[in-house]
């Protein structure tokens, strides 16, 4: 299907805006953390759990605004791909952790 020449216009402009939109949040979501840390304006507990809260949202926003993965249908198999390999990255270190842990509290 052909597009106009406006017709690009206004989907190259709406892909550059999602792009600095997506930029700017990233830049808040990195920005956030490292300021409540460099100031120490906040219990150790807290910096862990807005940094941890703060990475999550940002692979979201990675997720959505740079890699452009959505609930569509056709981006809908992307993502399951992604869940199902961190799944399995997760599976491995953690239970390579588990054991050398495990291994550690043995030889003790």
């Amino acid at each position: 299907m052909s597009q106009t020449p406006e017709e690009r216009e206004a989907e190259k402009a709406r892909e550059l805006r999602s792009y600095f939109v997506g930029f700017a949040a990233a830049v808040a979501l990195t920005a956030l953390p490292f300021t409540l840390v460099a100031l120490g304006a906040a219990s150790a507990s807290t910096l862990w759990w807005t940094i941890g809260l703060c990475a999550l949202v940002q692979v979201v926003v990675h997720f959505r605004f740079f890699l452009h993965i959505g609930w569509e249908r056709s981006t809908r198999d992307d993502l399951q791909l992604i869940l199902f390999t961190t799944l399995i990255i997760l599976l491995m270190a953690g239970g390579t952790i588990w054991i050398m842990g495990n291994l550690h509290a043995r030889m003790m």
